[in-house]
């Protein structure tokens, strides 16, 4: 097992979760500030106000990054901070905070990976419908001529959307995410508007700057049933798995969408997709950016999860039993296998990709500082440890897997969750900000300085 020579060791993180200062340089309003400051939204009333205070922090940050060894830094860009108004005029506050950030991220020997949109989107554009009205499209494009003319020339990779399914169905169907709407309507708009909106995001990317590299990153997860010989349980899972695996990858590979998923939304999907459009779709993207955490379970559902869910397909129905444990303080199962299975899988499926990051992989757990100051988190390494044997194995299987990032670099704001969640392999005090590295930390940074060659001596151990 081994990584190649040239491979891509980095951590991640996300402008709400970390930034802070919302309201410093002139910064708009982002649907998540909204949706924080709503009470019962998030947990015991937390937002991301001071969050990190990367924004005033961030060469403490980069330090930390340093002197573990990291080699890419995967950050977003907060378009409230750029383009106030959410189109118009340029706030140069904003831009300068990111050069400053991109520069000192190069002047640490860090390669900068933007994600041109992380979920923050600036409230002015929510207010006139955000993802489900077709105007974002071109409201995102010209965001991003913004952002590749002032950050192209030192940002060789990009992320176009982080997770568009969590922007469309936990954001504007479940409505657990900002904006918090629930309205089918407006989720299957999202999901067409989103992945029209990958694609022309690259076309505006490249107009600027040719040489960019730009991908998507999806969450995606391996699908299993308690029973391979249920028929409507496999049935579930082709719609599970349409839903959230092939919606992104079969718009933007082969300009359609899953078969049964168009049968199913039927008039809604049809109004929404004008004529163009699925032509528009096809792109063919450098690199593919896979954010995995876990699994999914679909077990055989009791009477009362029928009733309830009237057989909705939109997210698994388990049985009594929950998914095998042990869990993280996600509640998600522990899979590392399932990161294999998927990725040997998109290999297969989708052969036309020939270059894969796994721009997200992480774990919450409450690991504290003991007596001593250090935190000794244990079960971060070995969920760290055997999630890189997975993609150590994919790898020695011909997929093309070329990069990897932790989730997280800090503990953040974790959404809906708020500052309960840690995923960091730096813990933040939220009350001092004080960043101590944990164990996690300085595991990664040997796995990093050995490119992975000392993954079998530290899981042994």
């Amino acid at each position: 097992m081994g990584f190649p020579e040239d491979f891509s060791w980095g951590s991640a993180t996300a402008s709400y979760q970390i930034e802070g200062a919302y309201q410093d340089g002139g910064r708009s309003m982002s649907i998540w500030d909204t949706f924080s400051h709503t009470p019962g939204k998030v947990f015991q009333g937390h937002t991301g106000d001071v969050a990190c205070d990367h924004y005033h922090r961030y060469a403490e940050d980069i330090k930390i990054m340093k002197d573990l060894g990291i080699q890419s830094y995967r950050f977003s860009l907060a378009w409230p901070r750029i383009i106030p108004g959410g189109t118009g005029a340029r706030e140069m506050h904003g831009i300068d905070f990111y050069s400053r950030l991109i520069d000192a991220l190069l002047d640490a020997g860090i390669q900068p990976t933007a994600t041109l949109y992380h979920w923050d989107l600036p409230q002015v554009l929510q207010d006139k419908g955000g993802w489900a009205n077709r105007d974002i499209v071109g409201w995102i494009s010209d965001y991003a001529t913004v952002a590749a003319e002032e950050f192209g020339d030192r940002v060789a990779n990009w992320v176009t959307i982080n997770e568009p399914w969590c922007v469309t169905w936990l954001g504007y169907f479940f409505g657990v995410h900002a904006p918090g709407v629930k309205d089918l309507d407006q989720a299957i708009a999202s999901s067409h508007h989103t992945a029209l909106a990958h694609a022309e995001i690259t076309r505006a990317l490249r107009a600027v700057h040719p040489e960019i590299r730009s991908g998507i990153s999806l969450n995606m997860t391996s699908y299993r049933v308690d029973d391979e010989s249920n028929a409507e349980l496999l049935k579930l899972r082709d719609y599970q798995d349409a839903n959230l695996n092939r919606w992104y990858l079969d718009a933007q590979i082969r300009g359609e969408y899953p078969a049964n998923l168009v049968e199913f939304y039927g008039d809604k999907l049809a109004k929404v997709v004008k004529p163009g459009d699925m032509e528009k779709l096809v792109i063919d993207s450098e690199f593919l950016g896979i954010n995995y955490y876990s699994d999914s379970f679909i077990g055989t559902p009791t009477k009362e999860q029928v009733e309830k869910n009237a057989g909705s397909f939109l997210f698994p129905i388990n049985s009594d039993g929950t998914p095998p444990a042990p869990h993280t303080d996600m509640g998600w199962p522990i899979t590392p296998q399932g990161l294999e299975d998927l990725l040997v899988r998109i290999h297969k499926d989708w052969p036309e990709i020939e270059d894969i990051a796994i721009t997200e992989n992480g774990a919450a757990y409450d690991d504290g500082p003991d007596e001593n100051g250090q935190v000794n988190d244990e079960r971060r390494v070995d969920y760290l440890v055997n999630h890189l044997d997975s993609v150590s194995r994919a790898i020695d299987k011909g997929v093309p897997v070329k990069a990897y990032y932790y989730w997280s670099l800090l503990d953040n704001f974790e959404w809906a969750e708020g500052y309960v969640k840690r995923f960091g392999i730096v813990y933040v005090n939220f009350e001092t900000l004080q960043r101590i590295p944990k164990l996690s930390a300085n595991v990664y940074s040997k796995v990093i300085a050995t490119n992975g060659s000392v993954l079998e001596s530290v899981r042994k151990s």
